[in-house]
């Protein structure tokens, strides 16, 4: 069974060719300029070249490319762009227009190839990661079973709800509905329409392959998922693992499994990483611990919320974190303790995406978990 398993982040993203064959550790993997960086680099180029630019695809994630979007037309440049491409920067396009932008029809776009760069947008770039493989012997085309893709979605909220509301709601039901990390994964056919990030890269990837089956998963608790591979972390118990973000940070209190190792998940919030100081999130980590979180103290400090299902104290003596700023909490009082699966926690949001492709992939499900748990590995029979 292999799995080309792609965690898209702000920063970088982690791609993971799962293979059941290998030991885990043995899988190739790669960690690579995210799109959104990528796509800010190309902005800018025009940019210097005081070029128009076109630009065209899907919804992507923003970030970057939102920013170097917004100082090319503050620089008297033309911008364009097509109604699905202008939900990278914002759902309402009277905001869009408001940066510089000029919302075209793709027919008006493909008039513009004299006068501008066109440039693509989206989050999942088959044809690139494939070619990055073949360079080194690796044929995707032919030797690849599934893919997993993580993206951050805030989903398009109705009018007059709040981005941030909206988002958390959807992280609560979800776990109402089923109390498990793996609740925030879908098969691409039973992607919540409103997740709307996740359905374009859903239609991007079934474009590149759709013989193949497709899994999509919010990128957060793809990586909680992904750290409980940690051994000191699956076996702890009560624990708080939190995934500390470039922009974002999420944090799970974990108790009693009840039959699932992924579930018993008594509190969660989720916050701004830049808004908060390491003070404010070990404050807000012991509350978690002692059951008395409140939404309004994450939502009214402009994050996006909190739910406890359980509101019993635990004590705080295992907090693991994990992400790309994992050093927010280097000097912390709760000395946390650093997930690290299967070596790499860079690839934790990767393996948390083949966790994931277990629980829904039902004819791999086997195959997959005894890879993962240590018994698959062929490589060196």
């Amino acid at each position: 069974m292999k799995i080309l398993a792609v965690d898209v982040g702000t920063g970088t993203q982690d791609i993971l060719l799962f293979d059941s064959d290998k030991a885990v550790e043995n899988c190739y993997k790669l960690v690579l300029p995210s799109p959104t960086v990528r796509l800010a680099q190309q902005i800018r180029a025009a940019t210097g070249r005081g070029e128009g630019i076109v630009l065209t695809g899907v919804l992507m994630g923003g970030g970057p490319c939102a920013w170097a979007a917004r100082e090319h037309a503050q620089a008297g440049n033309s911008l364009w762009v097509t109604p699905d491409a202008a939900r990278t920067f914002d759902d309402d396009p009277r905001r869009v227009e408001a940066i510089g932008a000029i919302i075209v029809s793709e027919d008006e776009a493909a008039t513009l190839k004299e006068r501008a760069t066109h440039l693509s947008l989206g989050d999942f770039d088959y044809p690139a990661i494939a070619r990055v493989f073949a360079g080194f012997g690796v044929d995707l085309d032919h030797q690849l079973d599934a893919i997993a893709i993580a993206v951050f979605d805030h989903g398009n909220a109705p009018p007059g709800i709040s981005d941030r509301l909206f988002r958390f709601e959807t992280i609560e039901r979800c776990l109402k509905v089923r109390n498990s990390l793996t609740s925030f994964a879908f098969l691409a056919q039973d992607v919540p329409p409103l997740m709307t990030r996740m359905e374009a890269t859903a239609r991007m990837a079934q474009s590149a392959r759709p013989d193949l089956p497709l899994v999509l998963m919010d990128t957060a608790p793809a990586a909680v998922l992904g750290a409980l591979e940690d051994a000191q972390v699956k076996r702890t118990r009560p624990a708080i693992v939190a995934n500390i973000g470039n922009f974002h940070c999420l944090a799970f209190r974990l108790g009693e499994t009840n039959g699932d190792p992924r579930g018993g998940i008594e509190g969660v919030f989720e916050h701004h990483t830049g808004e908060i100081t390491p003070f404010q999130l070990e404050e807000y980590l012991l509350h978690l611990a002692q059951g008395d979180l409140t939404h309004d103290q994450i939502f009214n400090s402009n994050g996006h919320g909190a739910v406890m299902f359980e509101s019993y104290p635990v004590p705080l003596d295992f907090l693991s974190i994990t992400g790309p700023r994992r050093n927010f909490l280097r000097n912390s009082k709760l000395e946390p303790y650093l997930a690290a699966p299967f070596g790499d926690m860079m690839l934790a949001g990767s393996y948390g995406l083949i966790r994931a492709s277990a629980a829904l992939l039902a004819d791999w499900t086997g195959v997959i978990e005894a890879a993962l748990d240590g018994c698959g590995d062929k490589s060196l029979w």
